[in-house]
């Protein structure tokens, strides 16, 4: 048996999804920059040059997405930046809640395939 410290899992977890989402999209042609946590989401976001979009989980190390989507949007230089957030949460009303703060699109997790790319197909400028 093997022991591991608190929320290794939870981290794997993470990742895994990161490195999901980035493969589907990198498949469809896009750039991608894998972030781990809410500050780093941020940070790439204020660097020249902007990304098109940027997509946060809820739950993210380092704060939440929601807090992100709050800098995002508060910041002159990021509050144009398309959000799409992602969630695992059952709370009903979290879709109009991040909305409300700025995101252009709400996802449920697990994430469909399908949904992802008509959010993108929706919310990033055409090529």
């Amino acid at each position: 048996m093997c022991r591991t410290g608190g929320d290794s899992a939870l981290r794997l977890h993470r990742r895994v999804v990161v490195h999901l989402v980035a493969g589907l999209l990198r498949a469809r042609g896009h750039q991608v920059v894998p972030v781990f946590d809410a500050m780093q989401a941020f940070m790439f976001a204020v660097r020249p040059p902007a990304p098109d979009g940027v997509i946060l989980d809820i739950n993210m190390p380092g704060g939440t997405g929601i807090e992100a989507l709050k800098r995002l949007k508060s910041s002159l230089n990021t509050a144009l930046i398309l959000v799409i957030i992602l969630s695992g949460s059952t709370d009903a009303e979290m879709p109009q809640k991040v909305k409300t703060l700025g995101a252009d699109e709400f996802l449920r997790k697990p994430v469909d395939q399908g949904a992802l790319f008509a959010a993108l197909d929706k919310v990033l400028p055409r090529r």
